[in-house]
């Protein structure tokens, strides 16, 4: 443990330090060129996201033989290989969120600024039509004639179950956010060598290997919004809302347990209003 980590247990009795809430409106933020590259760098991440996975969706349902193509574990593969690597080159500078349910989660739980989170929301939707566009661009017989990568509720299920899997899903990847980023577990766990884009990925992969049969995965609204919008097919729009609403739920669910129940935020700050004296 450095000397500076020693020096903040004995005066606070933690080795770690957790960040000040981000303010709800940071206006200040708009004069700042780390902003807009942050802005720059969720767009990029996002279309780059959009533009492999899509495709590898697209290739893997051309295939015309049982080993021809990626299969669905592929796909699983290349939804939370992607996020693994995008996460990794943005987290330094954007904090790597690349999905609107995320950016929503770490809002809610005060990590960004509503301008921030608004603007990421914004860039991720704009990254991710542009992705798939370059899919349809470079793909488009196959990309029209295969369903072009949108989410839809799969054939036998119902919506209820659909939105269920949405949420479930989201609330895996959010919870795993702020559990692979909470400076706690980064204190606590110093010696040990994981990355925290690699959980992140992992749960990419697993919640895909679940969902995939279900919904096609969406718990990324961006993803689902940016191939709607390429695509545009009714019973694919008809069925959008589950793409927004169960990812959003999901996130608010997460950050909820991470803040109030593992981190006992709200049990804090009822003990320090009683410690208070002026209370």
């Amino acid at each position: 443990m450095s000397k500076e980590v020693s020096e903040e247990g004995q005066s606070h009795g933690k080795d770690y330090v957790d960040p000040p809430p981000a303010p709800l409106l940071d206006l200040a933020e708009l004069k700042l060129w780390s902003f807009y590259r942050s802005l720059i760098a969720e767009f990029i991440a996002t279309l780059l996201f959009l533009y492999v996975t899509v495709a590898t969706v697209i290739g893997h349902k051309k295939a015309t033989g049982p080993c021809d193509g990626v299969g669905l574990l592929g796909i699983a593969w290349a939804f939370g290989g992607m996020i693994f690597v995008l996460v990794y080159c943005t987290a330094g500078i954007s904090g790597g969120h690349i999905n609107p349910a995320v950016t929503f989660g770490l809002f809610l739980a005060r990590k960004v600024s509503l301008i921030r989170a608004v603007s990421y929301m914004v860039v991720q939707c704009l990254g991710a039509i542009s992705g798939v566009g370059l899919v349809k661009a470079f793909m488009k017989h196959d990309y029209n004639r295969l369903g072009g990568g949108a989410n839809s509720v799969q054939s036998g299920y119902s919506t209820g179950t659909a939105l269920g899997a949405e949420i479930i899903g989201t609330f895996v990847l959010v919870y795993t956010v702020f559990s692979a980023t909470d400076p706690k577990r980064s204190a606590r766990d110093s010696h040990v060598p994981v990355l925290a884009p690699l959980p992140i990925g992992f749960a990419v992969f697993m919640v895909h290997l679940a969902t995939i049969p279900i919904t096609g995965t969406g718990i990324n609204p961006a993803r689902s919004f940016g191939a709607a919008v390429i695509y545009n097919n009714e019973k694919v729009w008809d069925h959008q809302w589950i793409f927004w609403v169960g990812p959003f739920v999901g996130a608010l669910a997460a950050a909820a347990y991470h803040q109030y129940i593992l981190r006992a935020a709200a049990i804090k700050a009822l003990g320090s209003f009683r410690s208070n004296p002026t209370n």
